[in-house]
């Protein structure tokens, strides 16, 4: 997995048949390792990076007022990642405003799996 794009990321039609073959051969095992990674609690970085994603998804919707992302055209998708590029600095400052909240999450989410 090394170039391939995040899932939030408009990708060519190449890109995605090369994603399809690799989650047909791959997709259990990366299910497996993620489920075995949702008994442990998540390092900082993987913090940073669901801060960063709930961000991205705020300007998102903000752009798309009230659309549905998944609705939107593969060139819709390409268009949504150029005015998100265009708008890094201050997702990314939004992103270290999010922390505290995200972690709060994860808190909460391993103490109720604890209950369980």
């Amino acid at each position: 997995m090394d170039n391939i794009e995040t899932q939030d990321e408009a990708m060519s039609k190449a890109a995605r048949k090369k994603m399809a073959r690799m989650m047909k051969m791959k997709g259990k095992m990366i299910a497996r390792k993620r489920e075995i990674s949702m008994k442990k609690k998540a390092s900082p970085e993987k913090i940073l990076k669901r801060a960063q994603k709930q961000a991205r998804d705020i300007f998102a919707q903000k752009i798309l007022k009230g659309k549905n992302k998944a609705d939107l055209s593969q060139s819709g998708k390409v268009d949504l990642e150029k005015k998100l590029d265009k708008k890094k600095a201050v997702i990314k400052s939004l992103a270290k405003r999010l922390i505290p909240k995200v972690k709060q999450a994860e808190t909460a989410r391993l103490a109720k799996q604890k209950e369980e």
